[in-house]
């Protein structure tokens, strides 16, 4: 058995061209779209012999990959790495890195304690501190629109939605970078990230006890579904370890991506400010154009064959989201940013049973943000470069200063 990045290295499949390509260069994750473009040119399928993988970024094949979980499964994980033959630098997720019947037991827990009730309850908090906070910005002049509002707004409110009663923005956001360079290989970005397991892993872990947690909160009901015979204690702390990992660094950066968004499309911040109801499709559309999870993979568990590929057990699949949610022969004039699109079926937030369990939050979120600026700020500026982060699987900001021109 050969292992290339703890997988299985696989050979070309007939017919799928061999593409020397390197899909976690930090310039290509900086910048992907020539990236996307060229992936999407390749065909249904692209082999990438560097790490021994199938590309996929259409939008055809990768809906299908992705939400396909009896031929293509994530219990061998949704990075690079099989948990068949390698361990993750943690224990496995038990919401993402399963699948059914246990997946359909643990995704029950997590739903009921977000539930559309549960989050209609928090808007009107997320309200009052979007409006607090875009009031200071608007008083301080110029920012950085990722320090100051796309990083400080999520880990505020998130975390005691969550139920924490410590919490720690850098080790938050750290923790969350960690999850998601832990997506690719063994590169400098993993590696930088996993300096610092040893600090943040034990720190995480402390917080999301028990008796760390206060009640009438998304972690009290995971903990009150443990009592209940649902789920063991340990279960119980590692789904609320699941929200912190998923919950806190994607809402994060679909906030400054949709800044990003807003201030380089001065139109449609005007659109938004005569109708700050377009703040919910003003967000749909910026995770369809900048897919703030740009990828993740699926495993085959059977030989099979999509699109005509025949594809072999084990093969490591890279679903290149972001390159679906670009794909023109699905969205019309799909390098535009129109939030009058209403982009039903965007793969951003996942597809199918793995559809993200918390986007009903993320959507309270960043409603909140949106309509606040909507109502209070008269013009977006950029007072400087926008520098994009590179992250294995996240397409992520790393600063951007900005002002808010109020009305």
């Amino acid at each position: 058995m050969n292992l290339i990045e703890g997988h299985l290295a696989i050979d070309p499949p007939s017919g799928v061209p061999v593409w020397d390509i390197d899909p976690y260069d930090p310039a290509i994750l900086s910048d992907p779209r020539e990236y996307y473009a060229e992936l999407r040119s390749k065909g249904p399928f692209a082999y990438i012999p560097r790490y021994s993988i199938l590309a996929c970024g259409r939008y055809g094949e990768t809906k299908e990959v992705f939400s396909d979980w009896s031929r293509f499964v994530s219990s061998r994980g949704v990075g690079i790495l099989d948990l068949k033959f390698a361990a993750p630098f943690q224990a496995r997720s038990i919401i993402i890195d399963v699948d059914p019947p246990y997946h359909a037991k643990t995704r029950t827990v997590l739903a009921r304690a977000m539930s559309p009730r549960a989050v209609a309850e928090l808007k009107e908090k997320f309200r009052e501190d979007a409006e607090r906070l875009v009031d200071s910005l608007i008083g301080r002049g110029t920012f950085d629109a990722v320090q100051d509002l796309a990083e400080v707004f999520p880990t505020n409110v998130f975390p005691r939605a969550a139920g924490l009663k410590e919490t720690d923005r850098r080790r938050l956001i750290d923790y969350g970078a960690m999850v998601f360079n832990a997506i690719g290989p063994e590169n400098d970005l993993r590696r930088k990230a996993m300096k610092r397991v040893e600090e943040i892993l034990p720190w995480v872990m402390e917080r999301t006890k028990r008796d760390m947690i206060e009640p009438e909160t998304f972690g009290a009901t995971i903990y009150a579904a443990a009592d209940e015979g649902e789920i063991t204690e340990q279960e119980a702390g590692m789904l609320v370890r699941a929200l912190l990992g998923a919950g806190i660094d994607t809402t994060v950066t679909g906030i400054g991506n949709a800044l990003w968004c807003l201030g380089q499309n001065p139109d449609a911040f005007e659109l938004l400010k005569e109708d700050p109801n377009l703040a919910r499709p003003a967000f749909e559309e910026t995770l369809r154009y900048t897919s703030p999870v740009s990828a993740f993979y699926r495993t085959a568990n059977c030989d099979t064959e999509v699109s005509g590929t025949r594809i072999v057990e084990g093969s490591k699949i890279l679903c290149v989201l972001g390159s679906a949610n670009l794909d023109e022969s699905h969205w019309p004039n799909a390098d535009r940013f129109d939030i009058r699109r209403r982009p039903f079926g965007h793969l951003a937030l996942g597809t199918g049973i793995h559809g993200c369990v918390g986007q009903n939050v993320a959507r309270a979120e960043v409603d909140a943000v949106l309509t606040a600026i909507a109502r209070k700020v008269n013009r977006i500026e950029f007072a400087g470069e926008a520098v994009w982060r590179p992250n294995n699987a996240m397409h992520a900001l790393d600063r951007m200063p900005m002002t808010f021109v109020p009305n």
